[in-house]
């Protein structure tokens, strides 16, 4: 497998802190090309989970990329998305599956001692929020407003992406779903979206891959926000990717479309 390197302006930011979470994790920014040269010009902005995994190989789970900043740069050359910036934030290891769970579930069923999760969603979508995304709307040239801010992530990165969506729109409202851990205690997010009384503004990207266990679930998942008042090719759009298996290729795969849905150019 050939180890890609950095694509584009990208930024470090090692070690941020949070005061929420009571911890420090790495963030990389990804500037579009001519960020430099229009001093004037803001751009959306694209908030991504399990940064390790976004842009490099070499810090990648399983030592394949996203690839998102080549994949960008590619679509943004062709006119075929908005320019936009993409923050890569890391995933803080161990506390992981903490932060990413929107509920106390069981984290290994099969384990003697049933191990439950801290649920910290609702916190981790505070830290993205009040500390973050502040930081970044100061220092880059962002659209800071909700209606041109994105928030996307897979697995239980994907799963913390849509709660937090209907947890705090005002902050985020394009949302890159993939592959979400819908499993997940035993399927709160179904009673999350159950739960909303007036829906959101948000605009969603929901993809599976059907050789994933349990893929079947993002179609009901699907049902679950038709039946809420979205409208699939309008604010959502469903994609399953066919013999897609749950891995970082198989998610690089489906980041054009999911961008080019997202952040089509002249929006």
């Amino acid at each position: 497998m050939p180890k890609h390197t950095l694509t584009g302006n990208i930024k470090r930011h090692p070690g941020f802190p949070s005061k929420i979470l009571g911890n420090r994790r790495d963030v990389l920014v990804y500037l579009p090309r001519g960020y430099r040269l229009l001093s004037r010009r803001r751009y959306p902005v694209l908030y991504l989970h399990d940064g390790q995994n976004v842009f490099d190989a070499a810090t990648s789970f399983s030592g394949v990329e996203w690839g998102v900043d080549e994949t960008a740069e590619r679509l943004i050359k062709e006119d075929l998305v908005e320019p936009l910036i993409v923050v890569a934030v890391a995933n803080t290891g161990e506390e992981r599956i903490h932060e990413y769970a929107p509920t106390r579930g069981v984290i290994d069923a099969k384990a003697k001692r049933k191990k439950r999760s801290k649920g910290l969603a609702r916190k981790y979508g505070q830290f993205l929020m009040d500390e973050l995304k502040p930081y970044i709307d100061r220092k880059y040239r962002t659209k800071p407003r909700a209606e041109f801010t994105g928030l996307g992530g897979s697995s239980l990165g994907g799963l913390v992406t849509l709660a937090i969506g209907i947890l705090y729109p005002h902050a985020f409202r394009r949302l890159m779903v993939m592959s979400p851990s819908i499993w997940w205690d035993d399927f709160a997010i179904y009673r999350l979206v159950d739960s909303i009384e007036q829906k959101p503004p948000l605009k969603i990207w929901l993809d599976s891959g059907t050789a994933e266990p349990g893929w079947e679930q993002a179609r009901e998942l699907l049902n679950r926000l038709v039946e809420k008042g979205w409208k699939l090719q309008k604010d959502l759009q469903y994609m399953e990717a066919q013999s897609g298996d749950h891995s970082e290729a198989a998610w690089a795969a489906r980041v054009e479309p999911a961008l080019r849905f997202l952040f089509p150019p002249g929006k």
